[in-house]
């Protein structure tokens, strides 16, 4: 959905749902950048256009945050909650999909909010 509006995306660049989010953008004929926290791309997600390897470890989530325009964040793992308050301390809108409930997010109902409320953030 990212894709199909033009934006260019960014993330941590390694499985799970980062590797989903690389898959889809890619396969939409979209970019997106996966800025990977160790010093070897060896790791890097399928479907990435570019692969960054920061050697920043948890601290590339500061460049992430900053970085973006907006940030979907999905999950509840420690690394996005940091993301979603680096993102939100740096003034960036935030919002999340079945992630964090954080004061000044937004949150989303589906897919398809996310990049909505996103997109019109920015």
């Amino acid at each position: 959905m990212l894709a199909s509006q033009g934006a260019i995306v960014i993330c941590g660049g390694l499985g799970g749902a980062m590797e989903a989010l690389a898959a889809g953008v890619s396969d939409g004929g979209g970019v997106c950048v996966g800025l990977l926290p160790g010093t070897s791309r060896d790791d890097a997600a399928e479907g990435l256009a570019l692969a960054i390897a920061t050697g920043l470890g948890e601290a590339r989530n500061a460049v992430l945050a900053t970085s973006a325009d907006a940030m979907i964040a999905i999950g509840r793992g420690t690394g996005t909650l940091s993301e979603i308050a680096l993102a939100l301390r740096a003034g960036r809108p935030v919002v999340t999909l079945h992630s964090w409930q954080v004061e000044g997010a937004r949150e989303a109902d589906n897919p398809a909010d996310a990049v909505r409320l996103a997109l019109a953030a920015v």
